[in-house]
C-alpha cells in the first residue's frame, strides 16, 4: 500500500504517527503510555515531583518498537503522560472522590480500575502515592478526554480500518513495559515479556504461540495473560472472529533500564532489534493467518 497516511493525528504534538512509506504488515502498533511530555499545569497541581510523576510511564517504548515502519506497519503514540490521561481506559472512567463538583451520570464510576485508582484519570500514580493537590473539576477532565483520549482512538481506529482495507484483517500490537516487580509473580521465572490476550479473547492462539515461540528462541522468559491479560485496547478491539486481532505486549523495565533514573541500559539496542524481529515474525503470522481466513 502506498502514498500518504490520511489519519495523520490532528492533535498537534499530543500524538505521534510514524506511518511507513509502504504498507507491508498487516500490523498496527501502539504505545500509549511512553509519552513524556508533562504539561506545566499538570505538575503545578500535582503534589509530587516530576521524577515521582513517571512511575506510570512506559518509557522508552515507542523507541523499542521504533523499527515497525521501516518494516511497513504505522507506529502510533501518545506525547502525553499516562499519568495525565489514560488512554488505555474506556472514555469516562473516573472516580467521584477525585472531583469537587458531581460527575454526570454516564462516568464509569465503579470499575475495578477506578477502585484501584487507576482509571482514565489516574488519582495514583503505579507507585501508589495520590497525584493531585487539590480536586479537580469535571470541566478538567472534559477537555482532556475530549481534546486528547478521543483523538487518540480515533486514530487508531482509523489505522485499523486502513489496514484492515489492505490486507483483509489486521494485527494491534499493544506495546507497553512493566515494573521489575510486576515479573515477579508470573511463576518459578521473573518474566521478562508477559503477553495479553484476553485469555483468548482478542487474538487468534496460533499468533500468540508464534510470538510466545519466537520470543523464546531468543531467550526471553514470557508469561501468558499473568499478571497483565490486556486492557481496554486490546479487548476492545480485538476482534478474532472477524479477522481483527489485539495482542498486548508488557516488557520488563528492568531489561532495558534504570528505574530509578530512568537511564538506558546497554542491552536497550539487543531489546529493539529483537523487537524488529518479532514485528516482522508477526506480520508473516498475521499474513498466514488472514489467508487461511479467506
Amino acid at each position: 500500500m502506498d502514498g500518504p497516511d490520511p489519519y495523520r493525528p490532528a492533535a498537534g504534538h499530543a500524538l505521534d504517527l510514524k506511518p511507513p512509506k509502504r504498507r507491508l504488515l498487516p500490523l498496527v502498533l501502539a504505545s500509549p503510555h511512553s509519552g513524556a511530555e508533562y504539561p506545566a499545569d499538570f505538575i503545578a497541581a500535582s503534589r509530587l515531583d516530576p521524577v515521582t510523576l513517571r512511575r506510570s510511564e512506559d518509557s522508552f517504548v515507542d523507541e523499542i518498537f521504533a523499527a515497525a515502519p521501516a518494516l511497513g506497519a504505522p507506529l502510533l503514540s501518545a506525547r502525553f503522560p499516562r499519568a495525565y490521561l489514560d488512554v488505555n481506559r474506556e472514555a469516562w472512567e473516573l472516580d467521584p472522590t477525585m472531583f469537587s463538583d458531581a460527575l454526570p451520570a454516564f462516568v464509569n464510576a465503579r470499575s475495578p480500575r477506578v477502585r484501584m485508582g487507576l482509571g482514565t484519570i489516574a488519582r495514583i500514580v503505579a507507585s501508589g502515592e495520590e497525584i493531585y493537590a487539590r480536586k479537580l473539576r469535571f470541566a478538567e477532565a472534559r477537555r482532556r478526554i475530549d481534546g486528547l483520549y478521543h483523538p487518540y482512538h480515533q486514530h487508531l481506529r482509523g489505522l485499523i480500518e486502513e489496514t484492515e482495507s489492505g490486507f483483509g484483517g489486521c494485527l494491534l500490537v499493544d506495546c507497553h513495559s512493566m515494573p521489575s516487580a510486576a515479573g515477579l509473580g508470573c511463576g518459578r521465572d521473573t518474566a521478562d515479556i508477559v503477553l495479553g490476550d484476553c485469555h483468548g479473547a482478542a487474538c487468534a492462539a496460533h499468533i500468540v504461540a508464534a510470538a510466545q515461540e519466537f520470543l523464546g528462541e531468543r531467550g526471553y522468559v514470557v508469561a501468558l495473560n499473568a499478571p497483565y491479560a490486556g486492557g481496554f485496547t486490546t479487548d476492545h478491539y480485538g476482534r478474532p472472529q472477524d479477522g481483527r486481532h489485539a495482542l498486548q505486549i508488557e516488557i520488563n523495565r528492568s531489561l532495558y533500564m534504570d528505574e530509578r533514573n530512568y537511564r538506558r541500559k546497554p542491552f536497550f539496542d539487543q531489546l529493539a532489534e529483537d523487537m524488529a524481529a518479532l514485528v516482522q515474525r508477526l506480520g508473516e503470522v498475521t499474513h498466514d493467518c488472514l489467508a487461511l481466513a479467506d
